[in-house]
């Protein structure tokens, strides 16, 4: 009795995970600069399979903490917390890429002395044809997580969270397939060079990362689902799902605000 626990925290067990992530992410981000200089793409691969490694091994521990009750009240709390400020940083990571853009859309400029802004040849994209499918896609994907989110909090109702999951995967990776065919279409259209203007510049890195946190999602949802299905979660115990809901959210979010301000409002000013 002398040594129950009295508290309600947890006291984590010593892991090298934090190390281990820090040198991958290390390796990644270092990896990237010398790809960038064209010394070599291998440490900047072999950094990214160290994070991936790393957040599988690390959240499984995590899964597993929670499924031997480590994860009360108040580490929920924290948890939450934690992945509120993941989000936050998402949130001014992608201000960075609007910023750019909205920069060079009101105020082209020269950009070193003696040269001239040349305006871009641009191929238009019709907003409300394939932009439009996709935008009501990841829509109909958030509707469909919000619906698996209520059936499991407030019903209690195992088959409408699994169906829920099930319905917002299939979409998050339709919506992969249409932006990857609608990049094939912009590609064959404009011969694009990576730097060589402004707004396709902007218009890629906005859209591809913005693609690339629809896979992260859609991974997450996935190992929701796969834990839904193992009997994961509960009506008052499931921040795993709850972070994948709030992530989702999020990238549908960035996908209205890059829709309104890229593919409608951008593409009228730059031509």
């Amino acid at each position: 009795m002398a040594q129950a626990k009295t508290h309600d925290y947890h006291i984590l067990a010593p892991s090298i995970w934090p190390i281990i992530g820090a040198i991958a992410g290390f390796a990644l981000l270092f990896g990237g600069v010398l790809w960038m200089h064209s010394v070599t793409p291998w440490l900047f691969w072999a950094g990214f399979v160290g994070v991936l490694y790393t957040m599988f091994a690390w959240w499984s521990e995590v899964v597993q903490e929670s499924r031997i009750g480590d994860h009360t009240p108040v580490v929920r709390i924290g948890l939450r917390y934690g992945i509120i400020l993941f989000i936050t940083s998402e949130v001014m990571f992608f201000f960075a890429w609007f910023w750019s853009f909205f920069k060079h859309a009101l105020y082209p400029m020269q950009e070193y002395p003696g040269t001239e802004y040349v305006q871009p040849e641009i191929f238009a994209v019709d907003a409300f044809h394939l932009p439009l499918i996709n935008t009501l896609v990841l829509l109909l994907s958030g509707c469909a997580v919000t619906w698996a989110h209520h059936a499991l909090v407030h019903e209690n109702n195992r088959r409408d969270l699994i169906t829920g999951l099930a319905l917002a995967l299939v979409l998050g990776i339709a919506f992969t397939a249409l932006q990857a065919y609608e990049y094939r279409e912009l590609l064959l259209h404009h011969d694009w060079t990576f730097g060589g203007d402004q707004y396709y510049s902007n218009f890629f890195m906005l859209t591809g990362f913005h693609g690339f946190h629809v896979i992260i999602g859609t991974i997450f949802l996935g190992v929701c689902l796969v834990r839904a299905i193992q009997g994961d979660f509960s009506s008052d115990h499931h921040v795993g799902f709850e972070a994948a809901a709030w992530y989702w959210h999020f990238v549908d979010v960035v996908w209205l605000f890059l829709f309104f301000a890229v593919y409608i409002w951008g593409t009228s000013v730059m031509l």
